[in-house]
């Protein structure tokens, strides 16, 4: 039977940005379905504890800012520590995303150059216009998807993520839940490559099998 992940994001992390490629390769060479869930991450964050960045102590800020160097290497991908508009609230994009899904359509495109012009290109995502931009060259209606981004149903459906995140145990992005088992970030991908080739059932915090 093919195999189901839940793809919990939000289009300002420089994390999900680093794994989309690979995750997007892995889950095609499994041939597991993608079940994207853009999140509004600071409501998670403050559901569960977590601190966005400008919050936190700068000893980890400093740290962070170390690891994206790693990982810029390690994937391969261009990536600018510090861009102009970072940080900055991702929603529109965001639910330029979910309005994507509930017409049925593909979303990855749209979401990779939404995170290359953040992290790479240093565009200004909170812009309508740079949004726009990214919808077009995804092959999208850009007028009708950003009416319908600011629709209530979409907002509703957005916000109601937050608890369907929490539900599935996710506290941050980007996480990849398979068969219920989370995978917190992109840096836990090869675990997601290898429980999925195992075939193995799913880990539980109890240890219960």
């Amino acid at each position: 039977m093919p195999r189901s992940i839940q793809y919990y994001f939000s289009l300002h992390s420089p994390w999900t940005y680093l794994g989309n490629e690979l995750f997007h390769e892995i889950a095609r060479r499994h041939g597991a379905s993608i079940v994207y869930r853009p999140m509004p991450l600071r409501s998670v964050f403050d559901e569960t504890g977590g601190l966005p960045l400008p919050k936190r102590h700068p000893v980890r800020q400093r740290y962070r800012l170390v690891d994206l160097q790693r990982w810029r290497e390690r994937r391969g991908l261009p990536l600018v520590l510090e861009p102009k508009h970072f940080p900055f609230d991702p929603s529109l994009a965001d639910r330029v995303a979910v309005a994507i899904l509930a017409a049925g359509a593909d979303p990855a495109g749209f979401i990779a150059d939404v995170m290359a012009g953040v992290w790479a290109r240093e565009e200004d995502m909170r812009e309508p216009e740079a949004i726009r931009a990214c919808a077009v060259r995804a092959g999208f209606d850009s007028e009708a998807l950003l009416a319908q981004a600011a629709s209530e149903t979409v907002r509703q459906r957005y916000e109601a993520t937050l608890s369907e995140a929490v539900a599935a145990g996710v506290f941050g992005a980007p996480s990849y839940v398979l068969d219920g088992e989370v995978f917190w970030g992109q840096d836990r991908l090869e675990l997601l490559d290898s429980a999925l080739s195992s075939g193995r059932a799913p880990y539980r915090p109890d240890g219960a099998v």
